[in-house]
């Protein structure tokens, strides 16, 4: 049976890299479309009309919307390596970690390293507080998901990928493995997965273009 698979997204987007991961995991085949949020397409706003933001996945002409939502569709749609617990215990804590992460951890990362200057220091808290918690989730684990790469660790690519980005981009640091060993061997498994490495962006262009983006020191809303 033929199916059409097309993945709308932006380059540098943790939002982004977290389907890609998930698409190749699951040895999904896939058309990627480069966005220009600046110039967003036609076909981005036909099929993200109310938010009009990537990634947005679409599935046999069907567009699917919000990384959350798309990981879980995709780990339902596709047979294969499984993203999520089968326990329904399990699967619900997954979610929980997976919200903690996009609540808590992404916001207080971005404005500890591009918001104003007055409301960094209680960002740098914050992250430091959200990262411990993190931490302590781990304990021996290698990944969230157990021996493998699941539903939290895919989305927690905003601390295993971008936040070292981050950090030089904006010559903060946030994490170190003095205070963080655990967090940061996940960090060290998690990039040496091959399937993770195909899915990142070049860090180095991506420094650059966070560095002239954010020259003025303050995050554009």
């Amino acid at each position: 049976m033929g199916e059409e698979v097309v993945l709308f997204g932006t380059r540098g987007s943790p939002y982004t890299c977290r389907i890609e991961i998930a698409l190749k995991l699951k040895g999904v085949q896939y058309k990627y479309i480069d966005e220009d949020l600046a110039n967003k397409s036609p076909s981005l706003l036909k099929y993200n009309p109310v938010h009009k933001k990537v990634p947005v996945l679409v599935h046999n002409g069907k567009p699917v919307l919000e990384s959350l939502v798309i990981l879980e569709y995709i780990d339902e749609t596709w047979q294969g390596y499984p993203i999520l617990p089968e326990d329904p215990y399990e699967r619900a804590t997954a979610r929980f970690w997976a919200k903690f992460i996009d609540e808590k951890c992404f916001p207080a990362i971005f404005k500890s390293c591009w918001g104003e200057e007055k409301e960094r220091e209680k960002a740098v808290e914050e992250v430091s507080v959200v990262l411990k918690i993190l931490e302590d989730e781990l304990k021996e684990k290698k990944f969230f998901g157990g021996e493998n790469v699941g539903l939290v660790d895919i989305v927690a690519v905003v601390i295993g990928f971008s936040l070292g980005v981050y950090e030089e981009a904006a010559r903060v640091e946030l994490l170190n493995k003095e205070k963080l060993p655990r967090l940061c061997n996940w960090i060290d498994d998690f990039l040496s997965n091959s399937f993770i490495k195909e899915s990142l962006p070049p860090r180095d262009k991506l420094i650059a273009y966070l560095r002239n983006r954010f020259r003025s020191g303050n995050a554009s809303k």
